[in-house]
């Protein structure tokens, strides 16, 4: 069987199958894949054998990819990084450069520290600045009617430093308050402010957590989900974030190049190295054989080559192990082999061909298309939940599902006691834990891990004003190990599809298909009518 689970299978069938140009199975899909990508560069062995760990989902390139595979053209980067500088030009430059990275199916991270504030008097002309909200919002509307690639929604990230005198307004920019969003009803899709974007401050030395922003950030992360942290602390340069943030630069129009290994598959420490020595150069030869949305890239990529090899599959290696969900003896010695020969194996691979090395080799990507098509745990996060209620919007009137977390299904099938699996509700009572789990894999990623903590909605037992200064310590404490985090609680946005429920409900009531009438604001207190309850 080429796919773990059902869903697997039918994500592939959705997003990546392409019998036209060589991609109807899975299996074809590696190796045209792979052969596209490395011909020229490995030898037939290398290559025989990358098509052999990528049909064994061992190593799994990034989406974009796998959407170019066998196709005209070749747009294997998922994500760019742009740093505007603040003149007419650099507006117009941005807008441009979203465009055209957008439509080559990038996602868009922007970091706007250097756009002087709104109100400040413009010498030149005598007028006043726009200030960077302004120019995020002109941003989050190419993104809301630029599908990426033609094919999906867009991604976008904005940063502000702490000290810029626009933060406090950026910190409540997503805060959506009803009079905003009454005239959504029940369509989740309509406009808000900054609704295509994610948004973090950013903090550069440790004196600043400090600050009373870093307060008042915790304050709208614990009820909103937003904004989140970036934390360039020892690296003040390193403000350029994609749009998930695990792709970290301090250069304007730089790009990700992404795959991650999926540990669960990877029997031992000797086929996690030859795994890793060919997912490196696997990405090494992406980066040179992958086609650029605007020449500035290519000059980037040639000067600040850039590999980002990632991880997934790590919950379920724990699971598979009977441990806990923090990083063990074993986890850390996997992972050292993964520092280690992801650095050597692109360094001899850049160094054959004769091309630029890279300066950067590992960060953590969300990998969730691809983990699903994996049937495993994605990124570094924990199972969301063993039972989940799975809802959508049809008309006026709510459809919904029980379901058991595929991966927990296969698992419990295997043998697995439910009970015995830590989900993001259980670490939510733990968060320490949670933000511990990621600052000890971070010792090992030269990039950053895209990471979410998972928290009840705000009111409740975990997640409560009373908690603010537990959680504000706990960021300040955690923060110069990381270089980021976000959290999402329960319920914070409209339009959240899964919520928790327990595993016997899901087993009771799976493969039947529920509705119920949903009247605005009066049955979910959630001002869009479509959050997690």
């Amino acid at each position: 069987m080429e796919f773990r689970t059902e869903f697997g299978k039918t994500v592939f069938e959705a997003k990546y199958k392409n019998s036209k140009d060589g991609c109807g199975s899975w299996p074809d899909l590696a190796e045209t894949l792979v052969r596209s990508v490395c011909s020229g560069y490995l030898e037939t062995w290398e290559i025989k054998l990358l098509i052999k760990y990528i049909t064994e989902m061992k190593f799994i390139p990034a989406g974009r990819y796998l959407y170019y595979a066998g196709r005209p053209v070749k747009y294997f980067n998922n994500c760019y990084s742009l740093i505007p500088e603040d003149s007419r030009e650099g507006w117009a430059k941005l807008g441009h450069n979203h465009f055209m990275a957008l439509m080559c199916g990038g996602g868009v991270g922007t970091h706007y520290g250097n756009i002087r504030e709104e109100g400040r008097i413009i010498s030149k002309t005598g007028g006043e600045a726009s200030g960077p909200l302004s120019l995020m919002y002109a941003m989050n509307e190419i993104g809301r009617h630029i599908k990426q690639g033609g094919a999906r929604r867009s991604a976008l990230y904005a940063s502000l430093p702490w000290d810029h005198p626009d933060v406090y307004k950026f910190i409540h920019s997503k805060d959506w308050t009803e009079q905003q969003l009454l005239d959504k009803t029940l369509d989740f899709n309509s406009s808000a402010p900054l609704d295509m974007t994610n948004i973090s401050v950013e903090y550069n030395t440790c004196l600043n957590l400090f600050d009373q922003t870093f307060d008042e950030t915790v304050k709208s992360m614990l009820k909103t989900g937003e904004p989140g942290f970036s934390f360039n602390i020892g690296r003040p340069n390193e403000v350029g974030r994609n749009a998930c943030s695990e792709f970290i630069t301090d250069t304007d129009s730089d790009l990700c190049n992404l795959g991650s290994l999926n540990l669960a598959n990877i029997r031992d420490m000797d086929e996690l190295a030859q795994v890793t020595s060919l997912a490196s150069k696997f990405l090494v030869c992406g980066s040179l054989e992958a086609d650029l949305p605007y020449e500035e890239c290519r000059h980037v990529r040639e000067n600040s080559r850039k590999i980002g090899l990632g991880l997934m599959g790590m919950h379920e290696w724990l699971l598979k192990r009977n441990s806990p969900y923090r990083v063990t003896e074993e986890l850390h010695e996997w992972l050292s082999i993964y520092q280690k020969i992801s650095k050597v194996s692109a360094d001899e691979l850049t160094g054959r061909l004769g091309v630029s090395e890279c300066v950067r080799y590992r960060c953590i990507a969300p990998a969730g298309t691809i983990s699903i098509l994996a049937g495993t745990s994605s990124g570094i996060e924990p199972i969301f939940s063993v039972g989940v209620k799975r809802r959508y919007l049809s008309g006026s009137t709510w459809k919904y599902q029980y379901v058991l977390d595929p991966l927990a299904k296969t698992m419990i099938s295997e043998g697995i006691d439910p009970d015995s699996i830590e989900t993001a509700a259980d670490l939510a009572k733990d968060p320490e834990r949670r933000i511990k789990f990621q600052a000890d894999v971070q010792t090992y990623v030269d990039m950053g891990i895209s990471s979410t903590l998972n928290l009840p909605e705000y009111g409740t037992e975990y997640n409560n004003k009373e908690l603010v200064p537990m959680f504000t310590n706990l960021f300040r404490k955690y923060a110069p190990y990381l270089r980021g985090i976000t959290a999402y609680p329960d319920g914070a946005r409209g339009g959240q599809p899964l919520t928790h429920c327990s595993y016997e409900e899901a087993l009771e009531k799976e493969g039947t298909e529920f509705e119920e009438e949903l009247q605005f604001l009066e049955t979910t207190g959630c001002p869009s009518g479509a959050c997690g309850i």
